[in-house]
């Protein structure tokens, strides 16, 4: 008997060793919940807002001036980040995007936010990741949800990286903007994993980028982006008469890869 039960915990033990599903998790470290009075600015020591305008900048031939004006990036009040993009008296389109750059970044872990896209054709809206250290593309890009107005159905997920790139999507009935989901990564050494309301769709690993290139995502913490662009070479042109779009963003959480 005494030998049963030492085969039995020795069982138990070796599962716990190699079943990595089962034997790492997630911690929760950072959130923001948005809960500020309504009009007023984000939390200034998780958030920092970039502006300004020009390909030179954004890249992708963009049409938007980033701002952070209240008009663009704001609190409502009621626990929502809202990001809107708009079309000034002058013609000008201003939008916003802020990150965390300086205030906070983990290498590995789950990256989640509950969000509501805007609608409209040649709206961009994101949620992504870049590398704390180093110039696009050597530091690297993790897009954990796109979207295009010309397909509103389809969220896009994307690795950027030094000589390649890899790219997914997730359709769902009905549009993206009609309600808030939940898009996230998971990450953890030598993998990511993409998932819409707590469902898998896609896993890139060390293993499937090309013969000679180098899997980048080992080796610097990176930090978290919101933006909606307007305009480029993808999504193309907006309709003015679909401006202003808010992106409402519910909260934002991370939690630590814990193995």
């Amino acid at each position: 008997m005494r030998g049963l039960t030492q085969v039995i915990l020795l069982t138990v033990l070796c599962f716990l060793a190699c079943n990595e599903a089962w034997a790492s998790g997630f911690e929760l470290v950072w959130r923001d919940d948005f809960d500020g009075p309504s009009m007023s600015r984000l939390d200034g020591t998780k958030w920092i807002y970039d502006v300004g305008y020009g390909n030179s900048l954004w890249g992708n031939n963009e049409y938007q001036t980033y701002t952070d004006q209240i008009d663009n990036v704001r609190q409502d009040g009621q626990g929502h980040l809202i990001i809107t993009a708009r079309r000034q008296p002058d013609g000008r389109f201003t939008s916003g995007r802020i990150k965390t750059k300086g205030r906070f970044a983990l290498k590995f872990g789950k990256f989640e936010a509950r969000i509501k896209v805007p609608r409209g054709p040649g709206l961009l809206p994101a949620f992504w990741l870049m590398g704390n250290v180093g110039q696009w593309p050597d530091n690297g890009e993790i897009d954990v949800m796109e979207n295009v107005g010309q397909s509103p159905s389809t969220v896009f997920s994307n690795l950027h990286a030094p000589g390649y790139a890899a790219s997914g999507d997730q359709t769902v009935s009905g549009n993206l903007s009609d309600d808030f989901h939940v898009y996230a990564i998971e990450w953890t050494p030598g993998r990511v994993s993409w998932l819409l309301d707590d469902v898998v769709y896609k896993t890139v690993t060390k293993d499937d980028i090309p013969a000679g290139r180098k899997w980048i995502f080992d080796d610097q913490p990176f930090y978290m982006l919101l933006n909606v662009a307007v305009g480029g070479d993808w999504p193309g042109p907006p309709v003015n008469d679909a401006l202003p779009q808010n992106m409402v963003v519910d909260w934002v959480k991370v939690s630590a890869y814990e193995p």
